[in-house]
């Protein structure tokens, strides 16, 4: 199935908050939580200008795990599924059984989902990338199950710490 029909059948079955799970070819994935209407919302490049999002589509083919974490600051960006830049031949997927965490109610991730939109924060492979973005959005704890040698299912408290606070400073 090509990306395209990938992105249709996203769209008609997932629902608000549910994890979508951009798998790369090499094993490794992004993260986002779906907003509805075709849109994800994600650790994404910071300056997504015409020549900047060919440049990274061009650094991906090179580097198709870290194309985006060599162009630095990411910023957290609603953007449609179709939109978003992969490499060929990845896989869309709802993936919310990957983690062990119930999900918080809409309205909580929509608090968090609000209050971290538009924020440009830096990206750490380790501690503070996409799937401890979308987690913490959805569960409200931050975790990566895809770093090697790490327990899954692991809060990372540094990230939720981070996340956390800029919610907490942009809802009181």
């Amino acid at each position: 199935m090509d990306y395209k029909e990938q992105v249709a059948e996203i769209e008609a079955s997932a629902r608000f908050g549910d994890l979508i799970e951009f798998s790369y070819p090499i094993g490794y994935s992004h993260w986002g939580v779906y907003d509805g209407d075709g849109y994800v919302i994600h650790f994404a490049v910071a300056d997504e200008t015409q020549i900047m999002n060919t440049f990274r589509g061009y650094l991906q083919t090179i580097f198709p795990v870290c194309g985006d974490l060599l162009l630095g600051e990411t910023r957290i960006r609603r953007q449609r599924l179709a939109e978003v830049n992969v490499p060929k031949g990845a896989l869309l997927l709802v993936s919310n059984s990957r983690h062990t965490f119930t999900p918080s109610e809409p309205e909580e991730m929509k608090r968090r989902r609000d209050a971290l939109l538009d924020k440009q924060l830096p990206y750490h492979l380790f501690s503070q990338n996409c799937e401890h973005f979308a987690t913490f959005v959805r569960f409200g704890k931050a975790v990566c199950n895809q770093i090697p040698g790490k327990t899954k299912n692991k809060e990372c408290e540094e990230a939720t710490k981070v996340f956390a606070d800029i919610v907490w400073r942009e809802t009181s």
